[in-house]
């Protein structure tokens, strides 16, 4: 028998666009917005832009057990607990 997925299956998707397509068009948009203003810190804002929800996504999937979001992850615990507290995730 086929099981349900529920909103907190990491591989639901509302969509069949790819990640990466969502993020070359975030990016475009971005661009068009500058009116040829050079933007800074680009790397830093695009990774934070997509650090924290992924942490929070997984923390929320793994119903706040560090240790197995770490393992998704592929991190250590001690980087997730610093991740978690950079983006106020965690106290």
């Amino acid at each position: 028998m086929a099981q349900k997925q529920n909103n907190n299956d990491l591989s639901f998707r509302t969509s069949k666009k790819p990640l990466c397509k969502h993020t070359e068009d975030a990016l475009d948009q971005y661009f068009a917005t500058l009116n040829g203003d050079r933007p800074g810190d680009l790397y830093e804002l695009v990774i934070g832009e997509v650090e924290r929800p992924l942490f929070q996504a997984v923390m929320d999937y793994t119903q706040g057990n560090q240790s197995q979001a770490a393992g998704i992850l592929g991190i250590n615990r001690g980087t997730l607990r610093k991740k978690l507290r950079t983006y106020s995730i965690i106290q």
